[in-house]
Protein backbone atom coordinates (compact mmCIF):
# COMPACT_ATOMS: atom_id res chain seq x y z
CA UNK A 1 0.00 0.00 0.00
CA UNK A 2 1.57 3.28 -1.10
CA UNK A 3 0.69 6.20 1.15
CA UNK A 4 1.71 9.50 -0.43
CA UNK A 5 1.04 11.86 2.50
CA UNK A 6 1.23 11.53 6.30
CA UNK A 7 -1.85 9.62 7.54
CA UNK A 8 -4.37 11.54 9.65
CA UNK A 9 -6.87 10.14 12.13
CA UNK A 10 -7.72 9.33 15.74
CA UNK A 11 -6.61 6.58 18.13
CA UNK A 12 -8.35 5.44 21.32
CA UNK A 13 -5.30 4.82 23.53
CA UNK A 14 -4.27 8.24 24.84
CA UNK A 15 -7.61 9.03 26.44
CA UNK A 16 -9.37 5.71 26.94
CA UNK A 17 -6.78 2.94 27.29
CA UNK A 18 -8.62 -0.29 28.14
CA UNK A 19 -11.94 1.53 28.67
CA UNK A 20 -13.24 1.05 25.16
CA UNK A 21 -16.45 -0.46 23.83
CA UNK A 22 -18.70 -0.43 20.78
CA UNK A 23 -20.81 2.50 21.96
CA UNK A 24 -17.74 4.66 22.58
CA UNK A 25 -16.31 3.94 19.15
CA UNK A 26 -19.63 4.67 17.43
CA UNK A 27 -20.07 7.90 19.38
CA UNK A 28 -16.53 8.89 18.43
CA UNK A 29 -17.30 8.20 14.78
CA UNK A 30 -20.34 10.46 15.10
CA UNK A 31 -18.22 13.22 16.67
CA UNK A 32 -15.50 12.73 14.07
CA UNK A 33 -17.92 13.71 11.31
CA UNK A 34 -20.00 16.22 13.30
CA UNK A 35 -16.84 18.20 14.06
CA UNK A 36 -15.81 18.21 10.41
CA UNK A 37 -12.58 16.28 10.93
CA UNK A 38 -13.21 14.27 7.78
CA UNK A 39 -13.48 17.46 5.77
CA UNK A 40 -10.25 18.73 7.35
CA UNK A 41 -8.39 15.66 6.04
CA UNK A 42 -8.60 13.14 8.89
CA UNK A 43 -9.38 9.62 7.64
CA UNK A 44 -8.81 6.88 10.21
CA UNK A 45 -10.56 5.94 13.45
CA UNK A 46 -8.32 3.40 15.21
CA UNK A 47 -9.07 1.10 18.15
CA UNK A 48 -5.91 0.44 20.14
CA UNK A 49 -5.08 -2.36 22.63
CA UNK A 50 -7.59 -4.16 24.91
CA UNK A 51 -10.30 -4.84 22.31
CA UNK A 52 -10.10 -8.64 22.37
CA UNK A 53 -10.77 -11.52 24.70
CA UNK A 54 -7.82 -12.50 26.89
CA UNK A 55 -7.25 -15.71 24.92
CA UNK A 56 -7.70 -16.84 21.34
CA UNK A 57 -10.66 -18.96 20.32
CA UNK A 58 -9.70 -22.55 21.08
CA UNK A 59 -11.22 -23.98 17.89
CA UNK A 60 -10.30 -21.39 15.27
CA UNK A 61 -7.20 -19.90 16.92
CA UNK A 62 -8.53 -16.49 15.92
CA UNK A 63 -8.33 -13.39 18.07
CA UNK A 64 -11.93 -12.57 18.95
CA UNK A 65 -13.48 -9.32 20.21
CA UNK A 66 -14.34 -8.98 23.89
CA UNK A 67 -17.95 -10.14 24.13
CA UNK A 68 -18.86 -7.53 26.73
CA UNK A 69 -17.16 -4.56 25.10
CA UNK A 70 -18.19 -5.51 21.56
CA UNK A 71 -21.29 -7.73 21.91
CA UNK A 72 -22.17 -7.58 18.21
CA UNK A 73 -18.64 -8.25 17.04
CA UNK A 74 -16.06 -6.06 15.38
CA UNK A 75 -17.59 -6.13 11.90
CA UNK A 76 -20.63 -4.32 13.33
CA UNK A 77 -18.38 -1.52 14.60
CA UNK A 78 -16.38 -1.42 11.40
CA UNK A 79 -19.54 -1.16 9.30
CA UNK A 80 -20.77 1.73 11.45
CA UNK A 81 -17.48 3.62 11.09
CA UNK A 82 -17.51 3.04 7.34
CA UNK A 83 -21.10 4.26 7.13
CA UNK A 84 -19.82 7.64 8.32
CA UNK A 85 -17.44 7.82 5.39
CA UNK A 86 -14.28 7.24 7.44
CA UNK A 87 -11.81 4.36 7.67
CA UNK A 88 -11.49 1.82 10.48
CA UNK A 89 -8.29 0.79 12.25
CA UNK A 90 -7.27 -1.94 14.68
CA UNK A 91 -4.34 -2.95 16.85
CA UNK A 92 -2.13 -5.97 17.37
CA UNK A 93 1.42 -6.76 18.47
CA UNK A 94 4.46 -8.56 17.06
CA UNK A 95 4.92 -10.43 20.33
CA UNK A 96 3.19 -13.36 21.98
CA UNK A 97 1.07 -10.92 23.99
CA UNK A 98 0.13 -7.29 23.47
CA UNK A 99 1.46 -4.55 25.72
CA UNK A 100 -1.69 -4.82 27.89
CA UNK A 101 -1.45 -8.66 27.99
CA UNK A 102 -3.93 -9.69 25.32
CA UNK A 103 -3.16 -12.16 22.50
CA UNK A 104 -0.39 -10.97 20.21
CA UNK A 105 0.13 -12.01 16.59
CA UNK A 106 3.45 -13.86 16.95
CA UNK A 107 3.28 -17.01 14.75
CA UNK A 108 -0.32 -16.11 13.79
CA UNK A 109 0.45 -13.28 11.38
CA UNK A 110 -1.35 -14.62 8.30
CA UNK A 111 -4.41 -15.76 10.26
CA UNK A 112 -4.64 -12.43 12.05
CA UNK A 113 -4.21 -10.38 8.88
CA UNK A 114 -7.07 -12.33 7.30
CA UNK A 115 -9.15 -11.80 10.45
CA UNK A 116 -8.57 -8.04 10.39
CA UNK A 117 -9.56 -8.05 6.72
CA UNK A 118 -12.78 -9.92 7.60
CA UNK A 119 -13.54 -7.23 10.18
CA UNK A 120 -13.13 -4.56 7.51
CA UNK A 121 -9.98 -2.99 8.92
CA UNK A 122 -8.21 -0.32 6.85
CA UNK A 123 -5.33 0.31 9.28
CA UNK A 124 -3.26 -1.85 11.64
CA UNK A 125 -1.13 -0.44 14.45
CA UNK A 126 1.44 -3.14 15.20
CA UNK A 127 3.18 -2.90 18.58
CA UNK A 128 6.37 -4.57 19.89
CA UNK A 129 5.79 -5.98 23.39
CA UNK A 130 6.56 -9.52 24.59
CA UNK A 131 8.45 -10.73 21.55
CA UNK A 132 10.63 -13.79 22.16
CA UNK A 133 14.22 -12.79 22.84
CA UNK A 134 15.36 -15.13 20.09
CA UNK A 135 13.17 -13.40 17.49
CA UNK A 136 14.55 -10.78 15.17
CA UNK A 137 12.57 -7.52 15.26
CA UNK A 138 12.91 -6.70 11.56
CA UNK A 139 11.85 -10.24 10.61
CA UNK A 140 8.66 -9.96 12.71
CA UNK A 141 7.65 -6.79 10.89
CA UNK A 142 8.44 -8.40 7.55
CA UNK A 143 6.16 -11.29 8.49
CA UNK A 144 3.17 -9.08 9.23
CA UNK A 145 3.92 -6.85 6.27
CA UNK A 146 3.80 -9.86 3.97
CA UNK A 147 0.65 -11.18 5.65
CA UNK A 148 -1.15 -7.87 5.18
CA UNK A 149 -0.16 -7.72 1.54
CA UNK A 150 -1.86 -11.10 1.00
CA UNK A 151 -4.93 -10.76 3.23
CA UNK A 152 -7.29 -9.71 0.46
CA UNK A 153 -7.80 -6.15 1.69
CA UNK A 154 -5.77 -2.96 1.54
CA UNK A 155 -4.66 -2.25 5.13
CA UNK A 156 -2.27 0.51 6.11
CA UNK A 157 0.60 -1.01 8.12
CA UNK A 158 1.60 1.21 11.08
CA UNK A 159 4.74 -0.20 12.71
CA UNK A 160 5.21 0.68 16.38
CA UNK A 161 8.53 -0.61 17.72
CA UNK A 162 9.39 2.66 19.54
CA UNK A 163 12.55 3.36 17.56
CA UNK A 164 14.23 0.06 18.46
CA UNK A 165 16.75 -1.79 16.28
CA UNK A 166 17.57 1.30 14.18
CA UNK A 167 14.11 0.93 12.72
CA UNK A 168 14.49 3.93 10.41
CA UNK A 169 17.15 2.06 8.44
CA UNK A 170 15.03 -0.95 7.45
CA UNK A 171 11.32 -0.37 8.12
CA UNK A 172 10.46 0.83 4.61
CA UNK A 173 11.43 -2.60 3.27
CA UNK A 174 8.71 -4.31 5.34
CA UNK A 175 5.84 -2.60 3.54
CA UNK A 176 5.01 -0.36 6.51
CA UNK A 177 3.47 3.02 5.69
CA UNK A 178 4.49 4.68 8.97
CA UNK A 179 6.82 3.76 11.82
CA UNK A 180 7.29 4.93 15.39
CA UNK A 181 10.69 6.43 16.11
CA UNK A 182 10.00 7.37 19.76
CA UNK A 183 8.89 5.94 23.06
CA UNK A 184 5.34 6.62 24.26
CA UNK A 185 4.20 10.21 24.60
CA UNK A 186 2.44 11.48 27.71
CA UNK A 187 0.29 14.54 28.23
CA UNK A 188 3.00 16.96 29.33
CA UNK A 189 5.08 19.68 27.74
CA UNK A 190 8.28 17.89 28.75
CA UNK A 191 7.25 14.75 26.91
CA UNK A 192 6.73 16.29 23.51
CA UNK A 193 9.71 18.61 24.00
CA UNK A 194 11.89 15.51 24.43
CA UNK A 195 10.35 14.05 21.28
CA UNK A 196 11.24 17.22 19.37
CA UNK A 197 14.84 17.08 20.52
CA UNK A 198 15.14 13.45 19.38
CA UNK A 199 14.05 14.07 15.81
CA UNK A 200 16.62 16.14 13.96
CA UNK A 201 18.80 13.14 13.17
CA UNK A 202 15.77 11.37 11.69
CA UNK A 203 14.41 14.13 9.44
CA UNK A 204 15.77 12.40 6.33
CA UNK A 205 14.06 9.08 7.08
CA UNK A 206 10.50 10.09 6.23
CA UNK A 207 9.02 10.28 2.75
CA UNK A 208 6.05 9.15 0.64
CA UNK A 209 5.51 5.45 1.18
CA UNK A 210 6.74 5.37 4.78
CA UNK A 211 6.45 8.25 7.26
CA UNK A 212 8.22 8.77 10.57
CA UNK A 213 5.63 8.64 13.37
CA UNK A 214 6.47 10.59 16.55
CA UNK A 215 3.39 9.24 18.38
CA UNK A 216 -0.19 10.31 18.82
CA UNK A 217 -1.07 13.88 19.71
CA UNK A 218 -2.22 14.81 23.20
CA UNK A 219 -3.77 18.08 22.02
CA UNK A 220 -7.02 18.77 23.88
CA UNK A 221 -6.54 16.25 26.69
CA UNK A 222 -5.83 18.74 29.51
CA UNK A 223 -4.56 16.03 31.85
CA UNK A 224 -7.54 13.73 31.39
CA UNK A 225 -7.12 10.21 30.15
CA UNK A 226 -4.75 7.30 29.99
CA UNK A 227 -1.30 8.78 29.29
CA UNK A 228 -0.52 10.84 32.35
CA UNK A 229 -2.34 13.47 34.36
CA UNK A 230 0.11 16.37 34.10
CA UNK A 231 -1.73 18.02 31.24
CA UNK A 232 -0.92 21.02 29.08
CA UNK A 233 -2.45 24.40 28.37
CA UNK A 234 -3.59 25.78 25.02
CA UNK A 235 -0.20 27.37 24.32
CA UNK A 236 1.54 24.02 24.81
CA UNK A 237 -0.94 22.29 22.52
CA UNK A 238 -0.54 24.99 19.88
CA UNK A 239 3.19 24.29 19.86
CA UNK A 240 2.76 20.51 19.82
CA UNK A 241 0.38 20.54 16.86
CA UNK A 242 2.54 23.04 14.97
CA UNK A 243 5.63 20.87 15.42
CA UNK A 244 3.83 17.76 14.18
CA UNK A 245 2.55 19.66 11.13
CA UNK A 246 5.88 21.28 10.29
CA UNK A 247 7.75 17.99 10.69
CA UNK A 248 5.40 16.28 8.22
CA UNK A 249 4.54 13.35 10.50
CA UNK A 250 1.23 11.45 10.89
CA UNK A 251 -1.47 13.41 12.71
CA UNK A 252 -3.22 10.91 14.97
CA UNK A 253 -5.44 12.66 17.51
CA UNK A 254 -5.78 11.24 21.01
CA UNK A 255 -8.30 13.45 22.83
CA UNK A 256 -11.99 12.71 23.42
CA UNK A 257 -13.57 13.93 20.19
CA UNK A 258 -16.99 14.00 21.84
CA UNK A 259 -15.97 16.71 24.30
CA UNK A 260 -13.56 19.05 22.54
CA UNK A 261 -13.62 22.75 23.28
CA UNK A 262 -13.65 25.37 20.55
CA UNK A 263 -9.96 26.15 20.94
CA UNK A 264 -8.94 22.53 20.37
CA UNK A 265 -11.19 22.09 17.36
CA UNK A 266 -9.95 25.31 15.78
CA UNK A 267 -6.34 24.23 16.25
CA UNK A 268 -6.61 20.68 14.89
CA UNK A 269 -8.54 21.87 11.84
CA UNK A 270 -6.29 24.85 11.05
CA UNK A 271 -6.17 24.65 7.24
CA UNK A 272 -2.79 26.34 6.87
CA UNK A 273 -1.03 24.02 9.31
CA UNK A 274 -2.66 20.93 7.79
CA UNK A 275 -1.67 22.09 4.30
CA UNK A 276 1.97 22.24 5.45
CA UNK A 277 1.72 18.75 6.96
CA UNK A 278 0.09 17.36 3.83
CA UNK A 279 2.25 19.17 1.27
CA UNK A 280 2.56 16.89 -1.73
CA UNK A 281 6.36 17.03 -1.94
CA UNK A 282 6.83 15.81 1.66
CA UNK A 283 10.20 17.51 2.04
CA UNK A 284 12.09 17.15 5.31
CA UNK A 285 12.40 20.18 7.63
CA UNK A 286 15.77 21.59 8.64
CA UNK A 287 16.92 23.74 11.55
CA UNK A 288 18.06 27.31 10.79
CA UNK A 289 18.24 28.77 14.31
CA UNK A 290 18.94 27.31 17.74
CA UNK A 291 19.82 29.32 20.83
CA UNK A 292 18.93 28.80 24.48
CA UNK A 293 15.88 26.55 23.85
CA UNK A 294 14.71 28.69 20.95
CA UNK A 295 14.40 27.05 17.55
CA UNK A 296 13.49 28.00 14.01
CA UNK A 297 12.84 25.27 11.46
CA UNK A 298 12.30 25.72 7.74
CA UNK A 299 10.73 23.39 5.23
CA UNK A 300 10.47 23.61 1.46
CA UNK A 301 6.94 23.28 0.12
CA UNK A 302 5.57 22.61 -3.34
CA UNK A 303 5.41 25.55 -5.73
CA UNK A 304 8.68 26.99 -4.45
CA UNK A 305 7.22 28.16 -1.13
CA UNK A 306 8.58 27.65 2.38
CA UNK A 307 7.21 27.03 5.84
CA UNK A 308 8.95 28.58 8.85
CA UNK A 309 8.27 27.51 12.43
CA UNK A 310 9.47 29.60 15.41
CA UNK A 311 9.48 27.81 18.78
CA UNK A 312 10.32 29.06 22.26
CA UNK A 313 10.68 25.94 24.42
CA UNK A 314 12.19 27.88 27.31
CA UNK A 315 10.63 29.40 30.40
CA UNK A 316 11.02 33.11 29.65
CA UNK A 317 9.83 35.40 26.88
CA UNK A 318 12.45 35.50 24.11
CA UNK A 319 12.90 36.22 20.45
CA UNK A 320 13.51 33.72 17.65
CA UNK A 321 15.19 34.95 14.47
CA UNK A 322 14.99 33.75 10.88
CA UNK A 323 17.79 34.73 8.50
CA UNK A 324 16.84 34.20 4.83
CA UNK A 325 20.45 33.42 3.93
CA UNK A 326 20.05 30.18 5.91
CA UNK A 327 17.70 28.93 3.18
CA UNK A 328 19.87 30.26 0.35
CA UNK A 329 18.41 33.75 -0.10
CA UNK A 330 21.08 36.38 0.45
CA UNK A 331 20.43 40.12 0.73
CA UNK A 332 21.90 40.66 -2.75
CA UNK A 333 20.00 37.82 -4.40
CA UNK A 334 17.33 40.15 -5.75
CA UNK A 335 14.65 38.27 -3.84
CA UNK A 336 12.80 38.68 -0.56
CA UNK A 337 10.14 36.82 1.38
CA UNK A 338 6.49 37.62 1.91
CA UNK A 339 5.38 35.79 5.05
CA UNK A 340 1.80 34.95 6.07
CA UNK A 341 1.03 34.03 9.67
CA UNK A 342 -0.74 30.64 9.77
CA UNK A 343 -2.68 31.62 12.91
CA UNK A 344 -3.64 35.25 12.36
CA UNK A 345 -3.39 35.66 8.58
CA UNK A 346 -1.18 38.73 9.04
CA UNK A 347 1.16 39.34 6.10
CA UNK A 348 4.77 40.59 6.40
CA UNK A 349 6.48 41.86 3.26
CA UNK A 350 10.02 42.80 2.34
CA UNK A 351 11.77 40.17 4.49
CA UNK A 352 15.32 39.95 3.16
CA UNK A 353 17.83 40.37 6.02
CA UNK A 354 16.19 38.87 9.11
CA UNK A 355 12.81 38.38 10.70
CA UNK A 356 12.38 38.19 14.47
CA UNK A 357 9.41 36.93 16.47
CA UNK A 358 9.04 37.48 20.22
CA UNK A 359 7.37 34.53 21.91
CA UNK A 360 6.10 33.79 25.40
CA UNK A 361 7.32 30.60 27.11
CA UNK A 362 6.29 27.43 25.22
CA UNK A 363 4.71 29.48 22.43
CA UNK A 364 5.27 29.30 18.69
CA UNK A 365 4.57 31.05 15.41
CA UNK A 366 4.30 29.45 11.96
CA UNK A 367 4.52 31.28 8.64
CA UNK A 368 4.10 30.30 5.03
CA UNK A 369 6.71 32.10 2.94
CA UNK A 370 6.64 33.07 -0.72
CA UNK A 371 9.78 34.21 -2.47
CA UNK A 372 9.27 37.32 -4.63
CA UNK A 373 11.58 39.65 -6.50
CA UNK A 374 12.72 42.65 -4.49
CA UNK A 375 11.26 45.99 -5.53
Amino acid sequence: MLVRKPPMGWNSWNTFGENINADLIKETADAFVANGLDKAGYEYLVIDDCWSERERDKETEKIVPDKIKFPNGMKDVSDYVHSKGIKFGMYSCAGVRTCADYPGSFDHEFLDAETFAEYGADFLKYDFCYKPLSSDGPLLYHRMGTALEHCGREILFSACNWGSDNVHRWIRSTGASMYRSTGDINDSFGSFKDILLSQEKLFGFSAPGCFNDIDMLTVGMYGKGNVGNVGCNDTDYKTQFSLWCLFGVPLMLGCDLRNMNEQTLKLITNPDLIAINQDEECRQPFRIFNSDERYVFARRLSGGEFAFGFFNLGERRSNCVMYPFEVGVTANSGYEFTLRDCFTGEVHTGVKNNFAVYLDPHDCAVFRGKLVRSK
